[in-house]
C-alpha cells in the first residue's frame, strides 16, 4: 500500500510543469491498472505496510477512487484549455486521492478518521476554486459545517474505544458489550451526514449545484462512500448496539428516501435531480447497511460501487449538455437527440443503469439490499415498491424531458460529442457490466 502512495506522491512535481496534464492522467491510469493486479484475492489484510494495508472492502474503493480522478482530470479539460489554473487542480487531485488511498488503506481506527477529514480540504479547493456561481462560499460552508460538527463526537468517541480495548487496530479490535447509547451516536453520526442520511442531507444538492463538474463526480463518485465504509468498519464494533437501536435509523432512511424521490420529480436543474438521486440510493444502502444481515453488507457495498461509476457519469453528461447551452435548466435543455443524437445513446444507458435495469451492478446490489431489508421486516416492502417505483419515475422523468421535444430556439450550433467525452462515458459504463460478471468477489469479504 505505502508503495501506492509513494508513486502518487513523487507525481506532485509533475503537476506544476506545464504541459504534463495528460502525463499525469496517463500516469494515474497506469496505477490504476497495477493496482488492479495487487489484491491478493484473500479474505484477510494483504499488501500490509506501515499504517496501511488492504482487504476486500478497501481494494474496491481504492480502485474506485483512483478510477474517479483519473475521469475528473479527463471530463476537465476546459480547465486546461482555458487556462484557468490547471497545475494547482491537478496538484489539488493528486493530492485528494492520495488522501482517499490513505483513508481506504487505513488499518487504525484513529488514522482512518484524520485521512476522513484531511479529504475534505481538497474538496473545499475543488468547490470555491473552480466552482460557477458566487453561491459556492455559502456551499463550502455547508460542507464544511455538516461534517465538521458531526465528525468531533466521532474523536471524543475513538479515545474512549482505545482506552477500553487497548487497541485501534481494525483486525484486533472486538465486540465489547459495555458500550453506551452515547458512543453508539458519536461513532456513527460523522458517517451518517458523510454518507448522507435524510435530514442531515441538506449539504450535498447545494455542494453539488455550485460544484464544477470534477467536484460533483469526486462527491457522488467517493465522497460519499467514506460514510458506508465508516460504517462497514464500525459496525462490527457495535455489533449489540446496532440491534437495538438500528431500526431508527433504517426508518429515516427509507421514509427519507421515498421523500426525496418526490423531490426529484420536481426539480427543473439536471444537476440538482442527480443530486437529489443519489441522496435517494444512499438511503437504500443505510437502510440496507443496519439490519445488520449478511445480505445488507453485501448489498451496500455492492451498490455503493456502482452508484459511484452510475452518478458520475451522469454528473458527465449534464456537464456536457452545460458546455455546449450554458445552462442546467430542463427548459433549456430539452430536445437534445436532435442536437446530440449521438449522447441521447449514453443518456439512456446511463439513465436506465441509475433505476438498476439488467445487467448493472446497481441491479446485484438493489437486489442484496431489497432481500435484506423485507428479511428484516415485511413491513418495509410498502416503502420499498413506492421507492422502485418513484426511482424509475424521476429518470425517465430526467431522460424524457431532456431528450425528447422540440429544442430552444436560442441553441443555434450544432456539436455532437468529442471523442474524450464518448472515451469518458464508456470508463464510466463498461465496468458497471464488467463487474456483475464477477459477483462472487463483493460477496465473499465477510
Amino acid at each position: 500500500m505505502l508503495s501506492v502512495v509513494m508513486f502518487l506522491f513523487f507525481m506532485i512535481p509533475l503537476c506544476l510543469l506545464s504541459n504534463f496534464w495528460w502525463v499525469v492522467q496517463s500516469m494515474i491510469f497506469v496505477l490504476s491498472f497495477i493496482f488492479m493486479f495487487m489484491s491478493s484475492y484473500f479474505f484477510c489484510w494483504g499488501n500490509i505496510s506501515y499504517l496501511f494495508g488492504c482487504d476486500y472492502i478497501s481494494f474496491g474503493l481504492i480502485l474506485l477512487s483512483m478510477w474517479i480522478c483519473v475521469l475528473m482530470v479527463m471530463a476537465s479539460e476546459s480547465i486546461y484549455f482555458f487556462k484557468n489554473y490547471s497545475s494547482f487542480f491537478l496538484l489539488v487531485v493528486l493530492f485528494l486521492l492520495i488522501m482517499l488511498c490513505c483513508t481506504f488503506g487505513s488499518m487504525s481506527l484513529f488514522s482512518f478518521y484524520l485521512f476522513f477529514e484531511g479529504s475534505l480540504i481538497p474538496t473545499l479547493f475543488l468547490i470555491l476554486g473552480w466552482g460557477y456561481q458566487p453561491e459556492r462560499l455559502q456551499a463550502g460552508i455547508y460542507l464544511l459545517f455538516y461534517t465538521l460538527l458531526a465528525s468531533l463526537p466521532m474523536l471524543v468517541c475513538i479515545m474512549y474505544l482505545y482506552e477500553c480495548s487497548g487497541s485501534l487496530v481494525f483486525p484486533m479490535m472486538n465486540i465489547m458489550f459495555n458500550y453506551n447509547v452515547f458512543l453508539y451516536l458519536g461513532l456513527i453520526l460523522a458517517f451518517l451526514v458523510s454518507m448522507p442520511m435524510f435530514a442531515v442531507h441538506l449539504w450535498l444538492p447545494s455542494a453539488h449545484v455550485e460544484a464544477p463538474v470534477s467536484g460533483s463526480m469526486i462527491l457522488a463518485g467517493v465522497l460519499l462512500k467514506l460514510g458506508g465504509y465508516g460504517l462497514l468498519r464500525t459496525y462490527l464494533l457495535l455489533m449489540q448496539l446496532g440491534m437495538s437501536f438500528n431500526y431508527i435509523f433504517v426508518s429515516i432512511s427509507l421514509v427519507g428516501s421515498l421523500l426525496v424521490s418526490l423531490i426529484c420529480m420536481r426539480q427543473t436543474d439536471l444537476k440538482s435531480l442527480v443530486a437529489y438521486s443519489s441522496v435517494a440510493h444512499m438511503g437504500i444502502v443505510i437502510g440496507g447497511l443496519m439490519t445488520m444481515f449478511y445480505w445488507g453488507f453485501c448489498g451496500s457495498y455492492t451498490l455503493m460501487v456502482a452508484h459511484g461509476l452510475c452518478s458520475s457519469g451522469l454528473f458527465c453528461l449534464v456537464n456536457i449538455s452545460y458546455e455546449r447551452l450554458g445552462s442546467r435548466s430542463l427548459l433549456i435543455n430539452k430536445g437534445l437527440m436532435n442536437f446530440m443524437p449521438s449522447m441521447a445513446m449514453w443518456w439512456f444507458l446511463l439513465s436506465a443503469y441509475n433505476m438498476a435495469a439488467p445487467p448493472s451492478l446497481n441491479l446485484l446490489g438493489e437486489i442484496s439490499l431489497l432481500n435484506s431489508l423485507v428479511g428484516w421486516s415485511y413491513l418495509t416492502m410498502i416503502v420499498l415498491m413506492l421507492l422502485s417505483f418513484f426511482s424509475s419515475a424521476y429518470t425517465l422523468y430526467l431522460f424524457s424531458y431532456s431528450q425528447h421535444g422540440v429544442f430552444y430556439s436560442g441553441v443555434y450550433s450544432c456539436s455532437l460529442g468529442y471523442v474524450r467525452e464518448f472515451l469518458l462515458l464508456f470508463l464510466h459504463w463498461f465496468p458497471l457490466n464488467l463487474l456483475i460478471l464477477s459477483g462472487e468477489l463483493v460477496v465473499n469479504w465477510l
